[in-house]
């Protein structure tokens, strides 16, 4: 068995992986990525996550899977404990994606500042009409956006990339949305530092953490 790491990582952090394996040049990191419309169907996660594990197990050291919880209520943790026998296995940590992008202590303090908070990532921001203003049917009946998000008072963009063109289509989501729009620079956040931990790098961690209103 050769010394290399499986990921398999959900549709919406494909380009983050892929920009990861570039950046550090992970010779011995292969990705597979499941479709980002499972989060749509938490419940079908872990079957899917199963699949892959049994169908590529023999093939590595070990395995990454790129899921938090995800809304599967410890199923991944479950499988990963009942896969554990075959070979080394673990996932990112956290509730979700927002989590181990900004880490756990930052994510909780915008939490507890603002629970009326409606994230946003670099994936939401560029699939924001199609998962959820398309997702939600408000284009069809714009009454359901006061009931949708009636209890929500902000819009945090958890950044990936600097890029002026995210930043106006987030501020824009908001906008669509009635909401006040803030930005939090996390860069890949704990994704980066998981990675590195399990395929191994010489490279310093030169995460920006930075607050933009």
């Amino acid at each position: 068995m050769a010394d290399s790491t499986l990921l398999i990582a959900c549709g919406a952090l494909a380009r983050e992986v892929v920009a990861l394996k570039n950046q550090y040049q992970f010779i011995d990191l292969n990705i597979i990525c499941l479709d980002a419309r499972l989060h749509n169907t938490p419940e079908q996660i872990t079957g899917k996550l199963r699949q892959k594990i049994r169908a590529h197990r023999s093939e590595y050291a070990r395995i990454l899977i790129g899921y938090a919880d995800c809304g599967t209520g410890g199923a991944i943790d479950r499988l990963i404990e009942s896969e554990q026998a075959f070979g080394e296995i673990a996932r990112l940590p956290g509730a979700h994606c927002y989590e181990f992008y900004a880490g756990s202590s930052r994510f909780q303090q915008m939490a507890d500042d603002e629970p009326g908070t409606f994230y946003l990532t670099d994936f939401l921001v560029r699939h924001f009409q199609t998962l959820v203003i398309d997702a939600l049917k408000i284009d069809e009946h714009p009454q359901l956006l006061a009931q949708y998000f009636k209890h929500y008072r902000r819009v945090v963009y958890l950044s990936q990339v600097l890029d002026p063109e995210l930043q106006a289509l987030a501020r824009s989501a908001a906008d669509r949305l009635g909401l006040q729009f803030e930005q939090v620079h996390c860069g890949y956040g704990l994704l980066e530092g998981v990675i590195r931990q399990n395929v191994g790098t010489e490279h310093e961690d030169q995460t920006d953490h930075r607050l933009l209103a």
